[in-house]
């Protein structure tokens, strides 16, 4: 035994986390080096004498401390081929549609009924069918929507958008009499009057809601968000449409600083109430200082009053119960006056590198899809 070998066994015998196991093994080998007999080795640790033997012999075929590790163990056969794990895997990835079931989606306990009555096995649990997709990190019970991107102008006009975010305009950076506004309506805030109090929460108890309600109506909240200032304006109205997202304009563009502005960007979707060239003009000849900016059709999501129109409902909406409108418009409009004396500007951290970058890989996305649909159309025509 070298030195070396024998200071790498007295660690392993010091160190609190060593396996009783290898100390065991690790001890019969120091003491063997020390030229003891094995039966003596034997009494002293109370373990067999063929114990003793078996790791002094594999201590000698390959002396080191891996040679007193566990061997390799074949554990019990298989129960199912790599065929059929497989083919269920394969099957997991099918819509269910296509294997003839009447459903939306897998689940576990679907998936082993099916690879039963499709021959794949005579029978199989639920818990092997999950710990088989768990492998691949497959989840069919699970899905999650997407859309194509159908404007054609979809990179300019998104990066019109984040260049606002980021102060700039054209290549230039915006002045100090510049502002950037994000606008937008939340539809359809109902008024749900319970039909008995609301709970308070208490010791052990979450606040109660009860279930059943009367409808008192429903109104528009329409909301113009200053993107670097962190303010908030905002008006409730019976609907949406254009007069009234020109009163949300004109409210806001008659207050100061906006009123006295350079220039007022309105970065607005291309909902009903402000779409296409027609709503450019519109506000142009309402306000010349304001200049309407659309984001790219089906991209709300690069519109930032959207973000505070989450923290509406998380704060406000939810959960409903309110005696009529006026007190949803009440609330509503403490709530802005609430959120304007602490807010900060949104941590916004998409930019045009970014939107570069997602349009690169969605390009290779696709080529990756139509280059085997070539291949196959070429095949079905030789």
């Amino acid at each position: 035994m070298t030195g070396s070998q024998r200071r790498e066994l007295n660690r392993l015998l010091r160190a609190g986390r060593t396996e009783q196991r290898l100390v065991l093994r690790a001890t019969i080998v120091l003491w063997a080096a020390a030229r003891c007999p094995s039966a003596a080795i034997a009494r002293a640790l109370r373990v067999s004498a063929e114990t003793v033997r078996k790791w002094r012999g594999r201590w000698n075929a390959a002396p080191g401390v891996a040679s007193l590790g566990d061997a390799k163990r074949s554990g019990r056969p298989p129960k199912f081929t790599p065929v059929q794990v497989t083919r269920v895997k394969a099957m997991a990835c099918t819509p269910p549609k296509e294997c003839g079931v009447p459903l939306a989606r897998w689940s576990c306990p679907e998936l082993a009924r099916h690879a039963v009555t499709d021959g794949i096995c005579a029978s199989i649990s639920q818990a092997t069918i999950r710990r088989w997709l768990s492998q691949d990190a497959l989840k069919p019970w699970q899905h999650q929507s997407w859309i194509f991107i159908s404007d054609p102008n979809f990179a300019a006009k998104a990066s019109r958008v984040l260049d606002l975010y980021a102060r700039v305009w054209d290549g230039e950076p915006l002045g100090e009499h510049d502002y950037v506004i994000s606008s937008d309506e939340k539809t359809s805030i109902q008024a749900r009057c319970r039909c008995h109090p609301t709970l308070p929460p208490g010791r052990s108890r979450t606040m109660r809601v009860n279930h059943t309600y009367k409808r008192r109506g429903a109104l528009a909240y329409l909301a113009a968000y200053d993107v670097h200032r962190a303010n908030v304006s905002g008006r409730c109205e019976d609907t949406t449409g254009i007069v009234p997202f020109a009163r949300l304009v004109e409210q806001v563009m008659t207050q100061a600083p906006y009123a006295s502005a350079e220039r007022v960007f309105w970065i607005v979707d291309n909902g009903s109430s402000h779409r296409g060239q027609a709503a450019i003009d519109r506000l142009a000849e309402q306000f010349p200082n304001a200049i309407m900016v659309h984001t790219p059709v089906h991209a709300s999501w690069l519109n930032q009053v959207e973000i505070f129109f989450s923290i509406v409902q998380r704060k406000i909406v939810s959960p409903n119960d309110f005696t009529d409108t006026d007190e949803v418009a009440a609330r509503l409009a403490a709530f802005e006056t609430h959120y304007n004396l602490a807010a900060q500007p949104f941590k916004w951290k998409f930019t045009t590198a970014d939107l570069a970058d997602l349009l690169a890989r969605l390009d290779r996305h696709e080529r990756d899809h139509e280059q085997p649909d070539k291949t196959t159309a070429q095949a079905r025509a030789a």
